[in-house]
C-alpha cells in the first residue's frame, strides 16, 4: 500500500466513524443518529452491505459502499460484505427503470467468483489467499474486527417457499411495501412480481446476519433505504433486537451525468475490463467542480492533505487531479500500477509516451491484407469510439491520429505500411492513446 494512503493523521482516528462520514461526504440518512452513535462508542459494531453479482467485475459505482466499510474497519468495527447469490437470482429493481436481465445460476457463480476477490482487495477478511493479489487489502484489521465475506444463497437459496411466506411475509404489510421509493417509482413502467419480493429478501438478509453474526448496522446507496427501514422492523419483529441503518447519497457527475459512465462505457474495478492506464484517466479527467468531493469520498488521504489539495485553483487543480487519480488507482490496482499509470498519463500529456504503458491489444496481421482494417471499425473494437457511428463522427472532427497523423477520411484504412517498430498507433482527441501490436 502507498505510504499517503496507509498513513492516518491522529485528527482522523481519534474522530468517531459517524464524525468522518460525515466530514467525507457519506452521511445521507440514518434511522436514529443517535442511537448509533451511542452504540459505536459502546461497542465493536458489526455492520453489512450486499453486493449483487450482476457481472463479474463491480464498477466504480459500488466503490462507495465499498468504502463506507472500509472506514468502518479503519474505526475498529467489523464489516460483513454479503456476496448477492441468493438475492441476485431475483433481481434489485431499485434505480433501474426496467427489469434486470436473469442470469443463469452458472453465471451467478462466475460472478461471485470475481466479486469475492475485488471486495478482498479492500477489506481484512482474514483469508490471505481469497483475493489472490500481491498488494493485500488496504486495511488490516485486528482479531476482533476481521471482516466476514458471505453469500445469501446459503440461506435464501433453499428456502421453502410456504414457510418463509408464514415466517418472514406475514410481517410485510403490502400498503408499506407500496410507498418505498424502489417500489413506486416502478410502478408506471411495471414492477414484476419477482422484484417486489426483493425488498422481502433484503430484510430477511438483515435479520438472519442479526441473528447469527450479531450484526446491528445496514449500509447502502440512499436508494435501499425503503429496503434498510424494512430490515430494521424485521430484526425488531423476528429477533426483538433494535438495529440500525445509514444510507450514503447517490452520486452524479458535476455535468449529471451518472458516475462512473463514460461514452466507452462503465468504469470497472478489473483490469480485464478497465485498465489501470484508462481507470487512472477517468480521474485525472474529473470535472474541476467534482475534485474535492471525489477526494473526501474515494480515496484514504488524511484530512490535512486533503484541504490542502482543496485550496487548488486554476491550473494548479491538475495537481489535486493528479492526487485523486493515483490515489484512487492505487487502492483498487495498487501503488505500482497506480505509478506506471501516471508515468504513462505524463508522458502522453508532454508528447512522449512510453509504448509499454500504453493500452494495447495483439492484431493478426491477416487483418491488415487486403484491403486493410477499416479505422472505424478498430476504432470501436478497441473502446475508443462507442460505436462505428461515433468513430465516424470523431473523424469527421478531426479528432483521430494514426501514428500522429491527423485522418480525415471515414474510408481510411489500416494496412501493414502502417505497422512502425510493430505496432500501429491510434490516438482519440489529446489523451486518448490505443496501440495495436502486429506481429
Amino acid at each position: 500500500m502507498a505510504p499517503d494512503q496507509a498513513k492516518e493523521s491522529d485528527q482522523e482516528r481519534s474522530g468517531s466513524f459517524l464524525e468522518e462520514m460525515r466530514w467525507r461526504g457519506f452521511f445521507q440518512q440514518c434511522t436514529d443518529e443517535t442511537g448509533l452513535a451511542d452504540l459505536l462508542e459502546r461497542e465493536t459494531v458489526t455492520a453489512y452491505i450486499g453486493f449483487d453479482p450482476t457481472a463479474d467485475s463491480l464498477h466504480i459505482g459500488s466503490m462507495l459502499p465499498i468504502m463506507g466499510l472500509v472506514h468502518l474497519q479503519r474505526h475498529g468495527h467489523k464489516p460483513i460484505a454479503i456476496a448477492g447469490g441468493g438475492t441476485a437470482m431475483v433481481g434489485d429493481p431499485s434505480g433501474k427503470s426496467e427489469l434486470r436481465q436473469m442470469l443463469t445460476l452458472e453465471q451467478i457463480d462466475a460472478n461471485l467468483a470475481g466479486v469475492k476477490a475485488q471486495l478482498a482487495r479492500f477489506l481484512d477478511f482474514g483469508e490471505p489467499g481469497l483475493a489472490d493479489l500481491p498488494h493485500g487489502p488496504v486495511v488490516t484489521a485486528g482479531t476482533d474486527n476481521r471482516g466476514v465475506l458471505l453469500n445469501n444463497a446459503d440461506w435464501l437459496a433453499d428456502k421453502n417457499y410456504i414457510e418463509f411466506l408464514r415466517d418472514v411475509g406475514r410481517h410485510f404489510s403490502v400498503n408499506q411495501m407500496l410507498t418505498r421509493d424502489s417500489v413506486k417509482t416502478r410502478m408506471e413502467a411495471g414492477l414484476s412480481f419477482i422484484e417486489f419480493n426483493y425488498m422481502i429478501l433484503q430484510a430477511y438478509d438483515f435479520a438472519v446476519l442479526n441473528a447469527d453474526h450479531g450484526c446491528k448496522l445496514q449500509m447502502g446507496g440512499n436508494d435501499q433505504w425503503g429496503n434498510i427501514c424494512s430490515g430494521v422492523d424485521l430484526c425488531r419483529r423476528l429477533n426483538q433486537q433494535e438495529v440500525y441503518g445509514l444510507t450514503f447519497p447517490l452520486l452524479a457527475t458535476a455535468t449529471g451525468a451518472k458516475m462512473g459512465k463514460t461514452a466507452a462505457g462503465a468504469v470497472w474495478i478489473s483490469p480485464e475490463r478497465t485498465s489501470p492506464y484508462d481507470f487512472f484517466q477517468y480521474w485525472v479527467n474529473v470535472d474541476d467542480r467534482d475534485v474535492s468531493r471525489f477526494l473526501r469520498l474515494y480515496t484514504l488521504l488524511d484530512r490535512g492533505r486533503i484541504e490542502e489539495l482543496e485550496k487548488l485553483e486554476g491550473a494548479d487543480i491538475r495537481e489535486a487531479k493528479r492526487a485523486l487519480a493515483h490515489a484512487v488507482t492505487a487502492l483498487v490496482h495498487g501503488p505500482d500500477e497506480a505509478d506506471k499509470a501516471e508515468k504513462a498519463a505524463t508522458a502522453l500529456f508532454q508528447g512522449g509516451a512510453d509504448a509499454g504503458t500504453v493500452p494495447s491489444d495483439d492484431l493478426a496481421p491477416d487483418r491488415l491484407a487486403g484491403g486493410g482494417l477499416p479505422l472505424i471499425d478498430a476504432l470501436a473494437e478497441v473502446g475508443l469510439a462507442k460505436s462505428k457511428g461515433e468513430a465516424r463522427r470523431l473523424v469527421r472532427q478531426g479528432g483521430v491520429k494514426v501514428n500522429d497523423t491527423p485522418v480525415s477520411d471515414e474510408a481510411r484504412a489500416l494496412v501493414m505500411d502502417d505497422v512502425e517498430d510493430g505496432r500501429i498507433r491510434m490516438q482519440v482527441g489529446k489523451k486518448r492513446h490505443f496501440h495495436l501490436l502486429v506481429g
